[in-house]
């Protein structure tokens, strides 16, 4: 409980919440907006209701303890908006593996740019009043050969996930969230597709004043003769204005082989007129 409130008392400058952003709309004639509490993990292309000449970077690091390798994910995570409510990202997810104990190198995957990821959302709905926003959206995730067998093919198959999201706040602080769809997942070497569908549901609360919020998402994949589940507890602060820090653990719930999990977010929002 001490690293939450040293944590927190990092950032004490006030940030936009959403009645600021409606005043902020009736003296600049921008487009509405709702904030939401954003999942920290399963993240969004950009902000519901985005506005035009939103621009965001995100940098990613994390560690996956698994029974016989730890495996260590990076990214990085370009997303802006080129009209109002429309977002676009560009992600670059990179893993890496080391044996644990005395596991057989055989048993460890190897290294890895594991996709080009590309996407995009429209916000069809946003209603301030209802403090509800709507979004459908589409990534393309073109999956690459791995390190050691780099560029024999260099592209190995491609995902097909189109998504919604349904976001409501609850008054000033309560912030839920789903987001969902389908993972179509096609194998080039052998025309063989796959699917899963993802149910990912978060709840937040967010400090009156500040964009900094604790909360939890339930990360759910089904498959055939399948289910598995992460809890992932997690907390977002500013450090300064424009840049932010989220801190997320992972929890398996009915994970065979995957235990616990971390991951470090870090956000930074170049300013925009």
């Amino acid at each position: 409980m001490s690293i939450f409130i040293l944590t927190f008392t990092l950032y004490t400058r006030a940030q936009t919440d959403s009645n600021s952003l409606i005043d902020h709309k009736e003296e600049n004639e921008l487009p509405p907006k709702v904030l939401h509490a954003e999942p920290l993990y399963i993240d969004l292309i950009r902000d519901l209701g985005a506005r035009k000449g939103e621009k965001e970077w995100n940098l990613g690091l994390g560690l996956t303890d698994n029974l016989n390798f730890d495996s260590y994910e990076a990214l990085i995570e370009y997303e802006w908006a080129p009209a109002d409510r429309l977002g676009l990202e560009v992600e670059l997810p990179f893993t890496f593996y080391t044996p644990v104990g005395d596991a057989p190198r055989e048993a460890v995957p190897s290294n890895r740019l594991n996709s080009i990821k590309i996407a995009g959302q429209w916000s069809f709905l946003v209603n301030e009043p209802m403090g509800m926003s709507m979004a459908i959206g589409y990534i393309n995730e073109f999956e690459l050969s791995t390190f050691r067998e780099f560029a024999q093919p260099f592209i190995t198959g491609n995902v097909y996930n189109p998504f919604l999201v349904v976001a409501k706040r609850w008054g000033s602080n309560f912030h839920s969230l789903v987001y969902t769809g389908p993972m179509i997942a096609q194998e080039f070497s052998t025309n063989e597709f796959h699917t899963t569908y993802d149910i990912n549901t978060s709840i937040h609360y967010m400090i009156s004043g500040t964009r900094n919020f604790i909360g939890v998402e339930f990360n759910k994949t089904l498959a055939s003769h399948d289910f598995d589940m992460t809890i992932r507890p997690q907390m977002r602060v500013g450090i300064v204005d424009n840049l932010m820090i989220g801190i997320i653990a992972g929890i398996p719930v009915s994970r065979e082989n995957e235990r616990f999990s971390s991951f470090l977010r870090l956000i930074w929002e170049p300013k925009h007129k």
